[in-house]
C-alpha cells in the first residue's frame, strides 16, 4: 500500500522542546488512520507537518512521493489538502451559512442539526456546535488528504458516531486519506483502520486499530 503522503524522519521543535523525534509516517489513500496518545505525544504536531502549519528542523515531507516539505500550506490546500485543528477551525464572524459556503457552495449542511442555526454567527454557537461547522469544512470540499484534530470535541454520542461514520466515507467511498488525532480509539471506524500510538514525538506502536483493542 503506497502513502498517498508521509512524514520521514520529522523533526519540529519548539523553542527548546522537540515535538516530533524522527517521526515516520505513512498515511494511505482510501484509509482511516488514527494518531493517538497522551497530550504532548505529538499528535497535533504530525498533523500540523502534513498540513506545513508548523516548520521541520529535520526530514521531509512527502506527497506521492515527491518532496512537499517546502511547500506553503495555502499550495498544499490548492492540492487537495484539508487541515481542520482542534480550536480556531471557523470564522466567527461569519454567519454558519457564510462558513457553509466557503467550504462547498450551495451544498446543504452534513448535519441536520445545522440547518435551524444557518443565519446564526458562528461565535454564538456552542462548543459541540462548532466542531459540526468545522468539520463541514472537511466533508464539503473534495479533497485527497483531510486532516482532522479532536473530530468529536464537545458532540453529543449520537453527533460523534455520525462524524465518524461520515469521515470513513471519505476514505472508504471517496478514497481519500484521512487523518484523525484522537486520544483514543474512536468506535464505529472502518476496518482496516490503522492506528498509530505516539509518545514524546515517537511512534510506540503501528498496526490495525482492531489489534490494539485485542491486546
Amino acid at each position: 500500500m503506497s502513502p498517498e503522503m508521509e512524514l520521514r524522519g520529522a523533526r519540529v521543535r519548539y523553542g527548546p522542546l522537540e515535538a516530533l523525534h524522527g517521526l515516520d509516517l505513512p498515511v494511505p489513500a482510501g484509509t482511516v488512520t488514527v494518531l493517538t496518545g497522551r497530550n504532548g505525544a505529538g499528535r497535533s504536531t504530525a498533523l500540523r507537518a502534513l498540513a506545513g502549519t508548523v516548520r521541520l528542523d529535520g526530514g521531509r515531507v512527502l506527497w506521492r512521493g515527491e518532496d512537499v516539505t517546502g511547500l506553503p500550506p495555502h499550495e498544499r490546500a490548492l492540492r487537495g489538502l484539508c487541515l481542520v485543528p482542534d480550536r480556531g477551525a471557523v470564522y466567527e464572524g461569519l454567519t454558519v451559512a457564510e462558513n457553509l459556503a466557503l467550504a462547498g457552495p450551495d451544498a446543504p449542511p452534513p448535519y441536520p442539526a445545522l440547518v435551524p442555526l444557518l443565519s446564526r454567527t458562528a461565535g454564538t454557537l456552542s462548543g459541540g456546535e462548532r466542531r459540526m461547522l468545522a468539520v463541514s469544512r472537511a466533508l464539503l470540499r473534495p479533497a485527497r488528504v483531510v486532516l482532522v484534530d479532536e473530530p468529536s470535541l464537545g458532540m453529543a454520542p449520537p453527533v460523534a458516531a455520525r462524524t465518524y461514520a461520515l469521515l470513513a466515507a471519505l476514505a472508504v467511498r471517496d478514497g481519500a486519506a484521512v487523518v484523525l488525532a484522537e486520544q483514543r480509539v474512536p468506535a464505529g471506524l472502518p476496518p482496516g483502520t490503522l492506528l498509530h500510538e505516539l509518545r514524546r514525538g515517537s511512534r510506540v506502536f503501528s498496526g490495525e486499530a482492531a489489534e490494539r483493542r485485542e491486546a
